[in-house]
């Protein structure tokens, strides 16, 4: 799908230098720019590259533009590295038309209710009392189960799986194999050292402009709700177990694992491989850094500092205790 560049330069409410009819259809780094590509230059460095780029156009910031003639189009906007995930944005929504209508092979319960404008892959399947929400994409090979509730335009990647009961609101991405509400981890020990389930009888709620990255998994809760809350943005193979509450806005990387009932503030940012320990609370705007442990409260303002190590403390605390851990196993001097 190509715009052209007085069609960006709208959305942007940008200035064009330049030809507004040259059409692109792609992004690219400005370095390797071609005719057909949109190119950015928001870092001062790379002004060298756009006085040879054979891009189609490129977006700048205001302060860098050229002074001299160049080959592409130019458009001109306040901060070109804000105009990248917006830009991004509009040329996925030209290229991806979306779909309605139910496949062959798909099943839908004559008891759910579906909105306008939905579309059902190829080998899915809607349960009984379910409701779906207008312009809705269900990918093939979706499950979703009786009585769940599924907001407007959500995106549903194929293999995912939504049990009973739970709830995604509008606007939210589910990508490849992510599974909401299967049983949280509960098992109570008998005498006899085995050990019975216990039954998990809530379910998970999803809020509205949540993304959630493949074979990551939420967890029913015990009783109540495990929920994820407005903004949220969960990378790939992510454990979320029952009773959990994640805040408004908080940002969490791959192969993270969060146990039960941890109370998760809003605006968080948890890198890589952090693992957060069970019945714990973590204040609004908690900093932690790859392969960190948490195992207790952590209030705002300690967490605002950015924590790392396990167990975690202050990130320079830490740094500071690392180069003397790296010194340890040195010979002594004579």
């Amino acid at each position: 799908m190509e715009v052209s560049a007085e069609v960006i330069a709208q959305h942007f409410n940008g200035e064009i230098i330049g030809d507004p009819s040259v059409k692109v259809s792609s992004v690219q780094k400005i370095e390797y720019g071609k005719p057909h590509n949109i190119c950015f230059l928001a870092n001062p460095k790379y002004t060298h590259y756009l006085l040879q780029s054979n891009a189609g156009v490129v977006i700048v910031s205001r302060n860098l533009v050229p002074e001299q003639p160049v080959k592409p189009t130019i458009i001109v906007v306040e901060n070109a590295y804000e105009a990248v995930p917006v830009l991004l944005d509009l040329l996925n929504s030209l290229k991806k038309s979306k779909k309605s209508g139910r496949a062959f092979l798909s099943y839908r319960a004559l008891s759910c209710k579906i909105g306008k404008g939905v579309y059902v892959g190829r080998f899915s399947y809607v349960g009984a009392k379910t409701k779906i929400g207008n312009g809705t994409q269900i990918y093939p090979q979706v499950y979703i189960g009786k009585d769940v509730t599924i907001g407007e335009n959500v995106i549903l990647y194929p293999g995912v799986k939504i049990y009973d009961g739970c709830i995604v609101g509008n606007n939210c991405i589910l990508h490849a194999n992510v599974v909401i509400g299967s049983d949280g981890f509960g098992f109570a020990p008998q005498p006899d050292g085995s050990y019975k389930k216990i039954p998990q009888t809530g379910n998970v709620v999803i809020e509205d402009d949540v993304e959630i990255g493949s074979n990551t998994t939420v967890d029913r809760a015990t009783m109540g709700s495990t929920i994820v809350k407005k903004g949220v943005k969960l990378d790939n193979l992510i454990q979320i177990a029952h009773n959990v509450e994640v805040g408004e806005n908080t940002v969490i990387a791959a192969q993270t694992g969060i146990a039960g009932s941890t109370k998760i503030g809003k605006n968080c940012k948890f890198g890589g491989q952090v693992g957060i320990s069970g019945h714990v609370t973590i204040g609004d705007g908690t900093m932690i850094n790859a392969k960190s442990g948490i195992f207790g409260n952590i209030s705002s303002a300690e967490g605002q500092k950015g924590l790392q190590g396990i167990p975690a403390f202050n990130m320079r605390s830490f740094l500071r205790c690392h180069v003397m851990f790296k010194h340890l196993a040195d010979p002594p001097k004579k």
